[in-house]
């Protein structure tokens, strides 16, 4: 009898010990943001027999070769290709506090491991690899390794269902544009004015996010997105061909005003 109740006696010791020691509070989750650049609407679907269920797959229109963009500020920690199977080329961004994010059956990569990204910038391209029927953007939010619904910008998403969800991921402002360049792979060439014929003062990365201010007509370009007369102003005497950036307008930006 003198036995159990030591042993009854030890264990509420225990506990009270337990119960004394202050709990780790939940980090919160980041503002994420939709995974698509600034002012673009996709159709985002969830179904309860998704894998996981809590996944958006995220589609539109021609949307193959797409820009995906980060949904927060983080670090990349995953870049690689699964082949036909499961999520194929996928990246995943480390956020901090246990919330990562995953960008799956990617057509390529636009990041590397140890990659630190913010809001806007270009991670990969929409694809159909891995264990897809067709082009789409599979995401994802997970919370200490596990699939939680998704929030952007504090609202959690339509479950279950589909909506269209507009993009303010890298929006520069109401006077202001937002865009990606896209040259598969060389540096975009600044000019100190809006045509080739201006002296070129500097480059602008391959897959960099620009503020545009104004934009106005100059020399016409062929490049990544067609032909175009349309120059961008992305600093004090700093131009670039609007033919390789990516603003999710074909022509001028609404709300951008002319130079």
């Amino acid at each position: 009898m003198r036995k159990r109740w030591l042993s009854l006696a030890s264990g509420v010791a225990v506990l009270a010990a337990a119960v004394l020691v202050p709990a780790a509070p939940a980090l919160a989750a980041p503002t994420f943001k939709v995974p698509f650049p600034c002012n673009q609407s996709w159709s985002g679907q969830t179904r309860t027999n998704h894998s996981p269920a809590n996944a958006i797959d995220f589609n539109r229109t021609d949307d193959l070769g797409d820009p995906v963009v980060a949904s927060a500020p983080g670090t990349v920690d995953v870049v690689t290709n699964l082949g036909d199977t499961s999520y194929g080329k996928y990246v995943r961004i480390n956020h901090g506090g246990g919330w990562t994010t995953y960008y799956a059956h990617l057509n390529a990569f636009n990041v590397s491991v140890g990659q630190t990204v913010g809001y806007g910038r270009v991670i990969g391209y929409v694809g159909t690899t891995g264990g897809s029927t067709g082009p789409h953007l599979h995401y994802e939010q997970r919370s200490s390794g596990s699939a939680v619904k998704i929030k952007f910008n504090g609202a959690q998403a339509l479950y279950w269902g589909t909506k269209t969800y507009t993009s303010d991921n890298g929006c520069a402002g109401a006077d202001t544009g937002a865009g990606t360049v896209n040259t598969a792979g060389a540096a975009l060439t600044v000019r100190s004015g809006p045509g080739t014929g201006y002296s070129a003062v500097g480059t602008v990365a391959d897959g960099a996010g620009v503020t545009i201010y104004c934009q106005t007509s100059g020399t016409s370009v062929t490049g990544t997105y067609g032909t175009s007369s349309i120059w961008d102003r992305i600093g004090s005497g700093r131009f670039i061909s609007d033919a390789y950036v990516y603003t999710g307008y074909d022509g001028y930006i609404p709300g951008v005003p002319r130079c």
